[in-house]
């Protein structure tokens, strides 16, 4: 899951990164309004933790710019401005929450987590694809009974494919997802195709019911087989 934290507060801001990457997130960062407006009009993402007051603009309006634009990202307001106005204005504009300044950093891991359960897995900690079961809090893998190990970057690009299954997922969009913003001008994406290599292996070794199909030329498909 690949997240963005807008957030002026530099020390904040690196606070929040360590904690959710601890978690396992992929974290991009963005420290003013016109940083932010590059970031969400170039790049999609899971999750959206946004501040209201940035150097250059309101984090409200980057909401909006949001909902013009049509994106689907899941949107957590956190700013000191503890003010209903702003909380209901938010919340109006398509926003999923509203955590006030100060935070300890477990309820903020706590509140991405149930925002992109809500969003990706119907309010679920799981999502399941033929007999396999990927559990999301857990970063954990299950071929029916057994547990599959997998990295950090198997888990991250299985986790797309299983939010996406059959449709076709080309390797641009999957190198942006799992490695960050600026994957997507590699001169080559060997780093893709290993990693699919390895979990293509493993999901064959332990019997799932899934597939990774490539689509020449374009990038790859999941199936159930």
């Amino acid at each position: 899951m690949k997240l963005l934290v807008i957030e002026d507060e530099t020390d904040l801001q690196d606070v929040m990164v360590a904690s959710l990457e601890k978690e396992g997130f992929r974290v991009e960062t963005a420290g003013d309004y016109a940083a932010a407006l590059r970031k969400i009009g170039a790049y999609d993402y899971d999750c959206i933790l946004l501040d209201i007051m940035l150097p250059g603009g309101n984090g409200l309006d980057l909401l909006q710019r949001l909902k013009d634009l049509g994106k689907s990202e899941s949107v957590i307001i956190i700013s000191a401005k503890d003010s209903l106005d702003d909380k209901v204005r938010g919340l109006d504009l398509g926003a999923d929450d509203y955590l006030a300044k100060p935070f300890h950093m477990a309820e903020l891991n706590a509140r991405v987590k149930s925002v992109l359960r809500r969003k990706s897995f119907g309010g679920q900690p799981f999502t399941s694809v033929g007999n396999l079961r990927l559990q999301a809090d857990e970063r954990s893998v299950w071929v029916l009974d057994q547990p599959l190990p997998l990295n950090r970057k198997e888990f991250d690009v299985l986790a797309y494919f299983l939010l996406n299954p059959n449709r076709l997922i080309r390797k641009t969009s999957l190198a942006e997802h799992v490695w960050g913003d600026h994957a997507d001008a590699a001169d080559d994406f060997e780093f893709v195709y290993s990693q699919i290599k390895n979990l293509r292996k493993k999901l064959k070794a332990c019997g799932a019911s899934v597939q990774i199909q490539a689509v020449y030329g374009m990038g790859y498909k999941l199936v159930v087989a």
